[in-house]
């Protein structure tokens, strides 16, 4: 799925993004909206995504989400990868923050 398409989902609210980054990465920028579970700790944090509702994986250029994302469809969760990450969300236009509402940096 495209960012700017991610983007329209999430600011409608009928999509829920999560970002699978780092720690660091999420620190110095993420998607105002976004929920973050990095890709080492979604196995033990399933239990937090959503089993309705359409979610969205993220990183950085989309490779770590594209794995989350079949991970997900393997385990039957409504998930969609987000083709080229935060580098395409960014490029869209779409907010990038830090977690105090400062803008934010892609890293």
């Amino acid at each position: 799925m495209s960012a700017a398409r991610a983007h329209e989902l999430v600011e409608s609210g009928s999509a829920w993004l999560l970002d699978v980054r780092e720690g660091y990465e999420w620190e110095a920028g993420h998607a105002p909206a976004a929920h973050h579970i990095p890709l080492s700790e979604i196995e033990a944090r399933q239990h937090e995504l959503p089993e309705a509702e359409q979610i969205l994986v993220i990183c950085h250029t989309g490779a770590r989400s594209r794995m989350v994302t079949g991970a997900l469809n393997r385990a039957d969760y409504p998930a969609a990868n987000v083709a080229g990450g935060m580098d395409a969300w960014e490029a869209s236009g779409a907010p990038v923050a830090r977690s105090d509402g400062s803008p934010g940096a892609v890293v």
